[in-house]
């Protein structure tokens, strides 16, 4: 395998606000400085360069000299910490009501997933794949998202597995909230 250098269409303090959170979260759980193969810089560049081109994470581990299995450890640590960063509902909708928008878009989607084959019982009691969407006929997770009218997500939920219906998953994660915020 050869390893190539490339450009990444992000900007440097995009970078450096995701090293200076991997920073952060490395300090917290006491990690020794030189111990992990990548620098808190080098994983936030990894982590933006697989959000941006989706290329595979085996592939792209070994351009940054790392094995499949750190690949998906620091993948997935860095997505923990953004996702921390990430407001609540109720303080997302705080701000629809500071910035007076005159309403939210909300819509779900079905992520692609793989890897997860758990069995559940329906409605009408039969076995099935719990993260199978019978919508896309595929497996995947259902994501809710509230949206500036704009179209730009202030609140994403947690997934629900694939089986969960669009309507079901909305209400269990945000109509709740939109309904006392007075926006539905």
């Amino acid at each position: 395998m050869i390893a190539y250098g490339a450009m990444l269409d992000v900007p440097r303090e995009l970078v450096d606000y995701v090293s200076r959170l991997l920073a952060a979260q490395r300090r917290t759980r006491g990690t020794r400085k030189r111990t992990r193969a990548l620098t808190c810089w080098r994983q936030a560049l990894f982590v933006l360069a697989w959000f941006r081109k989706r290329e595979d994470l085996a592939v792209l581990g070994a351009g940054f000299g790392i094995s499949r299995a750190t690949a998906y450890r620091y993948r997935d640590e860095a997505v923990a910490v953004l996702a921390a960063q990430a407001p609540e509902l109720t303080e997302a909708l705080h701000r629809v009501q500071r910035e007076g928008w005159a309403y939210v878009i909300l819509d779900g989607k079905i992520v692609d997933t793989d890897r997860l084959r758990v069995k559940t019982i329906s409605r009408k009691g039969e076995t099935i794949d719990l993260w199978y969407s019978g919508k896309r006929h595929d497996f995947g997770g259902n994501i809710q998202a509230v949206m500036r009218p704009d179209g730009l997500p202030i609140w994403v939920s947690a997934v629900s597995p694939g089986s969960v219906h669009d309507l079901v998953a909305a209400h269990e994660h945000a109509l709740g909230a939109l309904y006392a915020a007075g926006r539905c």
